[in-house]
């Protein structure tokens, strides 16, 4: 996490929880040149567009106040989605057993991108089951993890 993201999370986390949700992530990244402030929160039976307006309003005066990222961006709250992104070692401990998608930045046995269920994760090192088969990866060699649906 950036060091802004990072700020970022300490003023929302305490004003997320008083609203009733988690804070699941924040983002801040540059894409086609405007930066982006992003909030992902969670609750139990999921995120409507009036907990995600309820968040902004109340969080978007503090960050006008202390003012944690000098120049202009767009400010986003979101759910953190059913396909969501995990990245601390609390997010897999929460959804061991479930099945996720780990994609690397380089081939691993000819392929990129593995499906299976989670086995533990962490800081260092994500295992996963596919069918049968173990895997584990070095965190650096992940560029993402994510819950997958299947029907």
């Amino acid at each position: 996490m950036n060091k802004v993201a990072e700020r970022v999370w300490h003023l929302a986390e305490p004003v997320v929880t008083k609203l009733g949700y988690s804070l699941w992530d924040v983002e801040y990244v540059k894409e086609a040149g405007v930066w982006f402030l992003r909030i992902y929160i969670d609750k139990q039976g999921g995120i409507t567009i009036d907990d995600c307006e309820a968040v902004s309003r109340t969080l978007d005066p503090i960050l006008d106040e202390e003012d944690p990222i000098p120049s202009s961006y767009t400010f986003e709250v979101s759910s953190a989605g059913a396909e969501r992104a995990l990245r601390r070692a609390s997010d897999f401990a929460a959804f061991i057993g479930h099945l996720v998608e780990v994609r690397l930045y380089k081939a691993m046995d000819g392929q990129k991108e593995f499906v299976g269920n989670l086995v533990s994760g962490d800081d260092d090192h994500v295992a996963i089951d596919v069918g049968g088969t173990a895997y584990r990866f070095d965190r650096s060699a992940v560029a993402n993890v994510r819950l997958r649906l299947s029907f």
